[in-house]
């Protein structure tokens, strides 16, 4: 079957042309007239759904979350320097959480570059440390072969977003174009020599334990993991907020390495002999500060990208493969022991702590009635704030691929990211978890989701404070607040002047009966949860409690 042909069309038309070529089915904008010639190209076609949002990081939040959701690349397209630093926000956390974006960036004319234009600005210099690649179109010619070029980098190896600049007048631009196959995704497999060093250091080891990242995830391998866990018995601990890669009632889970880990769980860590890291870059917040692997452990580290392992630690052993892959080798391999009677210690000491009756605050309500009444086809999306450590504290996922949050904690994540994966999958409900903070910064995609006919339930945790950083200032200078309290917001109002239903809750009672109304509406749901009277800033701690810590 032939898969190379050309045509001749402008840049522009080229541009949309690559995105059929690579399954594109939804971009995500906020218009500009620097690229015209590509949205007036997106209007003679059908296959794409164009989503214009209210603001360009809503639009990144949006697209990354619907690549999260759908393990495709997502599409965002923004005009020139004040759309490109709009979106930034949205860039960096795709770069952080390994989550293939393309972003398509309208760019001055060519002649002018160079001479500060009206909102220039060089984004392979501005952006370099935020994206994995930035790439700049100056001949409409090579359109197909850096656009496909674009989306082949943003998915291969460690993915990540790769910018592309185009240049206003290149996109007006006519010429014979030569169109390629879509991207394939490299699938390595480990060698015979390392699949015998694997088994080598596993059956030398006491007590092993896996420390799962979001690699597992970009390669399909959650079933993989699961088999080749229950095959030897090994423990598995997710990586920050990747608690979604099996489910949390499975007997080879025993928790979520990620902020406020448990201690019992960081000390069975560290009594572990063996550390077997699959797809995950041992991030500060997975490492507990780079401190959770210590010199004495061994350390297998497997991943796709080579520049990830050793990265943090240098492995006894580093293997670059597909995680897919590497997992239905080494669930085939022979080993003659298992490590059930470890599992069921490092089980135990899980099973303990989630059996613990939460506090009596609103938030741990609001969560137990979240876990009990959710069906299990449901998918949260999580955006910054401290009413996340009730999440993970009380709400164990149920399966995988069910949990979207942004590893460098970007606030504001939550809802766009939450209508980006109803678009993918709107046959599930899906619910954006979000503090007061967070929410009133992307709040305006509310509108956006009404429109797009992707209706998704929004819990406000509204404690009018940014509690994280309150709970710090605790914890550090007690009693010394500025900067952290937020005047008052009807956010049930707000979002019944956008089209969508809006609610105010106090009490758990009233939480209960609301969600039901939510699940059965249909419809763009907000929930606002007063939370301003409670003493509580984090799960089971009180703002007493932290000005404790600092005077112990």
């Amino acid at each position: 079957m032939k898969t190379r042909y050309q045509k001749t069309m402008s840049g522009g038309e080229a541009i949309v042309e690559c995105m059929q070529i690579e399954g594109v089915e939804h971009v995500f904008t906020v218009p500009g007239e620097s690229f015209l010639a590509v949205l007036d190209a997106l209007e003679h076609q059908t296959s794409i759904r164009l989503v214009v949002n209210r603001h360009e990081g809503g639009a990144g939040f949006m697209g990354e979350g619907y690549a999260k959701a759908s393990g495709k690349p997502g599409v965002v397209m923004a005009t020139r320097g004040v759309g490109a630093t709009n979106a930034s926000i949205a860039i960096h956390t795709a770069y952080q959480d390994s989550t293939p974006l393309v972003v398509f960036l309208g760019q001055v004319q060519r002649e002018f570059r160079g001479r500060e234009g009206f909102q220039e600005v060089d984004f392979d210099r501005g952006f370099h440390d935020l994206a994995k690649d930035t790439i700049e179109i100056t001949d409409a010619r090579r359109v197909p072969e850096l656009v496909q070029k674009a989306f082949r980098v943003a998915q291969t190896g460690r993915p990540g977003p790769v910018l592309v600049s185009l240049p206003e007048d290149m996109l007006k631009d006519e010429a014979l174009m030569t169109f390629g196959p879509a991207a394939h995704k490299p699938k390595p497999a480990p060698s015979k020599e390392e699949t015998d060093k694997f088994r080598e250091l596993l059956q030398q080891s006491k007590r092993p334990v896996v420390i799962a990242g979001g690699g597992v995830q970009l390669s399909g391998a959650e079933e993989a993991l699961r088999l080749f866990a229950e095959k030897h018995s090994i423990p598995v601990i997710a990586g920050f907020r990747r608690q979604d890669l099996i489910d949390n009632h499975h007997p080879n889970y025993v928790g979520h390495m990620g902020l406020g880990a448990a201690r019992s769980l960081v000390k069975h860590f560290q009594e572990a002999d063996l550390v077997i890291a699959l797809g995950t870059r041992l991030s500060e917040a997975t490492s507990q500060d780079y401190t959770l692997v210590g010199w004495e452990q061994s350390l297998i580290h497997i991943d796709v990208d080579p520049n990830t392992i050793g990265k943090v630690y240098a492995p006894d052993l580093g293997i670059v493969a597909d995680l897919k892959m590497a997992l239905e080798a080494f669930t085939e391999m022979i080993c003659n022991q298992t490590w059930e009677e470890w599992l069921q210690t490092c089980k135990q000491s899980f099973d303990r702590i989630v059996e613990k009756p939460g506090d009596d605050s609103i938030y741990t309500s609001v969560v137990e009635t979240l876990y009990n009444r959710l069906p299990e086809e449901a998918l949260l999306t999580n955006d910054a704030g401290n009413y996340a450590t009730w999440v993970n504290g009380l709400f164990r996922l149920k399966r995988p691929n069910s949990f979207i949050g942004p590893a460098n904690g970007a606030m504001g994540y939550g809802l766009p990211a939450a209508v980006g994966a109803k678009l993918f999958a709107p046959e599930r409900p899906v619910v954006a978890l979000c503090g007061d903070g967070g929410f009133m910064m992307t709040m305006q995609e509310v509108e956006t989701s009404i429109r797009e006919d992707a209706p998704v339930i929004c819990i406000v945790f509204n404690n009018q404070m940014y509690g994280t950083i309150r709970m710090h200032q605790e914890m550090h200078y007690p009693e010394k607040v500025i900067g952290t309290g937020l005047g008052t917001v009807d956010f049930a109002k707000m979002a019944e002047a956008m089209g969508a239903n809006g609610y105010t809750v106090e009490s758990g009672e009233g939480f209960r009966a609301t969600l039901e109304n939510a699940l059965q509406s249909g419809k763009t749901t907000v929930i606002d949860v007063k939370c301003d009277d409670e003493p509580y800033v984090a799960y089971r701690k009180t703002i007493d409690d932290m000005r404790k810590t600092f005077r112990s």
